[in-house]
């Protein structure tokens, strides 16, 4: 079983960065998929970041990508989110999740444990 606790969200203002942390327990990160979600009032969950297992390939939201990288601590076992030139529509509560799907990048629907998430709010 696999524990996810997920930090580092705050309120920032536009064009700001900020560095969320998902630190797991239970399960090397090296060997499973990690993906960061996110969620807004009234709209479905998202996939926003996604590293496969042992860090091969990497997924990035369309709107996202340029701004965000996934990365991982093997050593710390914990998975970040570095969010760059942050925009008031990034606002949600992020989460991160894992899969145990061994090739590639998962499917959004195959990722599991699900922590509390971390609040992040970007004001214009």
């Amino acid at each position: 079983q696999v524990q996810l606790v997920e930090s580092g969200g705050k309120l920032v203002q536009a064009g700001d960065s900020l560095r969320l942390s998902c630190a797991a327990s239970g399960r090397a990160v090296s060997g499973i998929a990690m993906g960061w979600f996110r969620r807004t009032p009234g709209k479905e969950r998202e996939i926003v970041a996604a590293i496969g297992r042992r860090g091969i390939g990497t997924y990035y939201l369309d709107s996202v990508k340029g701004r965000f990288t996934i990365s991982s601590d093997n050593a710390k076992n914990t998975v970040y989110l570095q969010m760059n030139s942050l925009k008031p529509e990034d606002t949600a509560v992020y989460y991160c999740a894992y899969s145990t799907v061994l090739i590639g990048i998962p499917p959004a629907s195959t990722y599991r444990g699900w922590g509390q998430g971390t609040q992040v709010t970007v004001s214009s």
